[in-house]
């Protein structure tokens, strides 16, 4: 896969877990693999089917981050958020890699609350 040298105003969460995603709240809901976070967007991993996004469609998705210094299932921020398809990677021939802008970004940097977090159980930060 190719990567992308991308200048970042905010460093983002590396954080695996499961974002819901579609075109809008009439469509098919359709399921990814979060790959890393920041306030003003998220990649995730999903199906080459048939719903997977197109760069420059508009989506709508729902995710959840950690919210404390707990680092746990049970202690979550969900948040929905429309925005726009930047980049579709292609990992192979069942797989893609998927970049969304936010429309409107999250009232937390994600990263900042996993520096928070003791070191034993946070979660890997990247620039």
């Amino acid at each position: 896969m190719k990567r992308v040298n991308n200048e970042r105003r905010e460093r983002r969460l590396r954080y695996q877990w499961s974002v819901l995603f579609a075109e809008d709240s009439s469509q098919t809901v359709s399921e990814g693999l979060m790959v890393d976070i920041s306030s003003g967007g998220l990649a995730f991993r999903c199906d080459a089917g048939d719903h997977c996004p197109r760069i420059g469609q508009k989506i709508v998705t729902h995710f959840s981050i950690p919210s404390s210094e707990v680092y746990d299932s049970s202690s979550m921020m969900s948040f929905t958020r429309a925005g726009h398809v930047l980049r579709v990677e292609i990992i192979n021939p069942f797989l893609r890699h998927i970049a969304v802008q936010f429309d409107e970004p999250l009232p937390v940097e994600p990263v900042k609350k996993a520096e928070s977090e003791s070191e034993s159980h946070a979660p890997s930060v990247s620039e």
